[in-house]
């Protein structure tokens, strides 16, 4: 795949997003979690984008970005400390999301 021109930021919120909508929906409180880690500008811009990728085309860009950043293991800890925040925010960790998070981790390991 072609080089992806995100931020670490723009990574960050692609991913979070990715996670949020693994059981279709994406709750205020999910929002607000990713909000608390990239500015609004940054949210909106890349939930364009999102809305416009099938998962294939998420998971290629996640995969290519990650790489791009030199993302290391502490780095990917860090991020999937993230993703189980923005599972539990709203108080629920449902089937869906943790299939998310096993897929995440597998897929992660790869970098």
């Amino acid at each position: 795949m072609k080089t992806i021109d995100w931020t670490r930021d723009e990574l960050v919120a692609y991913i979070l997003l990715f996670a949020a909508n693994s059981d279709f929906k994406e709750d205020n409180n999910e929002r607000n979690v990713i909000l608390s880690k990239v500015n609004m500008e940054t949210f909106q811009d890349i939930q364009e984008e999102f809305e416009n990728d099938n998962d294939y085309q998420g998971i290629k860009k996640i995969m290519t970005s990650l790489e791009q950043h030199n993302y290391t293991k502490e780095d990917i800890d860090l991020l999937m400390a993230d993703i189980k925040v923005l599972f539990f925010s709203d108080g629920e960790f449902n089937i869906l999301e943790r299939n998310m998070l096993k897929s995440l981790k597998r897929l992660f390991k790869t970098i």
